[in-house]
């Protein structure tokens, strides 16, 4: 979210909003004067309920995307039909690679000499929505699951607010079958992109 907030795409942020009160994120953004929320999914009894009250906090901002970011939580495809194509996720791993948790480590056991992070728009399919960019980063010897992470998070950090980018410049286009066009880079959707081209 830092990462996002402190590269000047030009992005509006409108309110930032976690469902942990705790949040570090919380206490950053209210340090650079930013709208802050929180609505702790502990209060209500099912999914559907918090989604539906995080919906309402968000829909009270009119927001053109929701940007998730460490956001630990899947969201009920009621929650994802209200935003649709508007929810923007990022992953550590190079999808359709080691969704879920623990890539790092699924990366490690398979043994494979890329890896890298994933920028996609969020379906009710967890981690298999639509990819609107990628950055590899390699496998080094020696590595463990610590300077992997390390490695893959600064490409994170340079793809995510390349996307929120593209899309503020609506340059993002979906093609048949959800394919992710950017439209005037060449860019689609089984691109992957070195971060250090991302300038």
């Amino acid at each position: 979210m830092r990462a996002i907030i402190e590269a000047r795409t030009g992005l509006e942020v409108k309110a930032v909003m976690s469902n942990r009160p705790d949040a570090q994120g919380l206490e950053w953004a209210r340090s650079q004067g930013l709208a802050t929320q929180a609505v702790d999914h502990k209060a209500f009894a099912t999914r559907e309920a918090f989604d539906a009250a995080m919906a309402t906090a968000i829909e009270a901002h009119s927001p053109d995307l929701v940007i998730l970011a460490g956001f630990m939580r899947i969201f009920t495809p009621a929650f994802i039909a209200k935003f649709p194509r508007r929810i923007l996720n990022i992953h550590p791993s190079l999808l359709p690679s080691f969704p879920g948790l623990h890539t790092h480590r699924q990366a490690l056991a398979a043994g494979v000499k890329l890896h890298g992070a994933t920028v996609h728009v969020v379906t009710p399919s967890l981690d298999s929505g639509p990819i609107v960019v990628q950055a590899a980063v390699p496998v080094l010897p020696g590595d463990d699951e610590d300077a992997l992470a390390a490695r893959v998070l600064q490409a994170e950090h340079r793809i995510y607010p390349q996307a929120v980018q593209w899309f503020l410049e609506g340059r993002v286009e979906f093609a048949a079958g959800d394919v992710v066009r950017i439209r005037g880079s060449g860019v689609s959707s089984d691109s992957l992109i070195s971060p250090r081209n991302l300038q």
